[in-house]
């Protein structure tokens, strides 16, 4: 088990498609903790296998988040998919650990059900309100290639680009 590094956007390989995930043996599970561990040292709420360079279709929400005990494991969403989300919208302020330090605010629906897989490959369903809908739509927006900068103009871009250089060159430093 390990924390890994985090791939720091603009990184190519957010952008790749994700694989759904056929093999839900050993190599599945170190997946998960590594995820668990690189979440956790983080302070993150929801980490995408994208995000520490993996491309298999998977995603863990924070356990209280989700719903459950404080000292549940997180949730491992394994090959999910978006079946529904409401008319209803909010809007907040999202950070995202592949864009340390940088906040947008993005509108999304108020809430979302998606269906995915555990670790076992048993298929369950999770509806989510709120921050926990906002959760889910994010680390699901991963799988298909889509980041925060997708919600801002170019010249917001550029300048997100821009300050998370000068965070990269100052931890060189």
């Amino acid at each position: 088990m390990a924390v890994r590094d985090m791939v720091i956007w603009p990184d190519p390989r957010l952008r790749q498609p994700s694989e759904a995930v056929t093999d839900f043996g050993p190599s599945l599970r170190q997946l998960y903790q590594d995820l668990v561990d690189t979440m956790y040292a983080e302070r993150g709420l929801g980490i995408a296998a994208l995000q520490i360079g993996d491309p298999r279709r998977m995603f863990l929400v924070e356990p209280e988040l989700a719903g459950r005990a404080k000292d549940d494991p997180p949730v491992a969403f394994v090959n999910p998919e978006v079946v529904w989300t409401s008319e209803e919208q909010q809007k907040s302020d999202e950070g995202c650990l592949s864009f340390p330090d940088i906040y947008i605010q993005v509108e999304r629906p108020m809430k979302a059900r998606v269906k995915a897989q555990d670790l076992d490959g048993n298929w369950f369903e999770v509806e989510g309100e709120a921050l926990m809908a906002r959760c889910l739509l994010h680390e699901y927006d991963h799988l298909t290639g889509k980041l925060l900068v997708d919600f801002v103009g170019p010249l917001k871009r550029q300048m997100i680009k821009r300050k998370l250089q000068k965070n990269a060159d100052r931890a060189e430093v």
